[in-house]
């Protein structure tokens, strides 16, 4: 009893200082709560802030990064991801905006795959695909959540528990999701899930950015690195063909620094295959990184605003999606509307349809072992 008491209080003293330590490094958070689902369910928000005046708002609704502050070149705070500015708005809406994708990101060729011989049937919502884990995926759910401060950052972690057989996926599967804001502008996001049954599993983060604020115009101008040598073609149905193609050569070179309106309407049968030949980029590339979360897989910057962003991940591909789907009709956060390609995504993740495509990583996840996936977004302005 006596070691218990000791092991609570070294346990409440060791929180006291990683708190007062985060509050010393200017970094504090808030929650509070952001209103309702349509069925009453309660959704909380949760601010995180650091002496910068950078400030990453999740809410527990789809585990979504809802708002970004990040400062530009001249000090200006503008909020970077679209989003809305109600439950409803994440409710009606069909885009992902800032969500937490799961269990399977991406596509999976007529919503089915087979394990230990199985087979198993995903809704079909993307055509005859499945896609971000079917009609009810992870960024429908309400999460739990709770603060998290250490030394260095603060943050929140929201965990969800997916029962077995929900959108046709084995496995009990708990997931977690933790937010984390350092004092040196980065915003990093760690994932860990485990199951009770041989299972599939592609988690991966929505959130659309544009460089020069959500809404202020078109990304064309911004300029993106993919440190990426070559990506997954795809079918008309945007399911990958099981080919690794070179980037050289095609509009999907983003090897060296390249404005991303460049090639966008470039005339290759790829990207006429994107949003019913509206055209744009939406394929996954396959990360030259090979895992190593500590070297650099892709950055964008805007020369207008100076906003500069880098991406790091142990993930083997990501998803660079321009917003082929936006037309000027969705009106986000303050009433602001987002144009035809008004930003992008970087999507880390293993492979689309990766469980139909036995050359690719695989995604299976069995009892006893742990899924973790680790992201880093860091920002800066010049």
């Amino acid at each position: 009893m006596l070691q218990s008491r000791h092991s609570l209080c070294g346990l409440g003293l060791s929180l006291m200082i990683a708190t007062l330590s985060a509050q010393a490094a200017g970094l504090t958070s808030e929650h509070k709560a952001f209103g309702k689902t349509n069925d009453g369910t309660p959704v909380e928000q949760y601010i995180l802030r650091n002496s910068h005046g950078m400030q990453a708002t999740v809410i527990t609704y789809g585990a979504t990064l809802q708002a970004l502050q990040v400062p530009d070149k001249h000090g200006k705070l503008d909020d970077i991801v679209l989003g809305f500015d109600d439950v409803q708005g994440y409710q009606k809406g069909t885009a992902y905006f800032g969500a937490t994708i799961g269990r399977f990101g991406n596509r999976l060729a007529d919503g089915a795959f087979e394990l230990d011989g199985k087979r198993y049937q995903v809704p079909q919502n993307d055509k005859t695909n499945a896609l971000h884990g079917g009609t009810q995926g992870f960024d429908k759910k309400v999460w739990k959540a709770k603060e998290t401060k250490d030394k260095d950052s603060v943050g929140v972690t929201l965990t969800y528990l997916s029962a077995d057989g929900e959108m046709g996926f084995p496995g009990n599967l708990t997931t977690e999701v933790t937010y984390r804001l350092t004092d040196s502008n980065e915003l990093r996001i760690d994932y860990k899930a485990s199951t009770d049954k041989p299972t599939v599993l592609n988690l991966t983060n929505h959130s659309y950015f544009n460089l020069a604020g959500a809404g202020n115009g078109d990304i064309l101008k911004q300029v993106a690195t993919l440190h990426a040598s070559h990506y997954t073609p795809v079918t008309a149905k945007l399911i990958p063909t099981g080919e690794l193609a070179p980037v050289a050569g095609t509009p999907m070179d983003f090897t060296k620094p390249t404005a991303i309106g460049q090639h966008i309407k470039a005339d290759h049968p790829q990207l006429k295959f994107a949003e019913e030949k509206q055209g744009g980029f939406d394929f996954n590339w396959a990360l030259d990184t090979k895992g190593d979360v500590s070297k650099l897989a892709a950055e964008v910057s805007d020369p207008q605003s100076g906003r500069h962003l880098q991406l790091f991940t142990n993930e083997p591909g990501v998803q660079f999606y321009t917003s082929n789907f936006l037309d000027g009709t969705v009106k986000g956060k303050g009433g602001k509307v987002y144009p035809h390609w008004g930003a992008f995504t970087l999507e880390t993740q293993h492979y689309p349809d990766s469980p139909n495509q036995p050359n690719f990583p695989s995604t299976r996840l069995d009892p006893g072992q742990t899924y973790t996936q680790s992201v880093v977004l860091k920002f800066s302005a010049k």
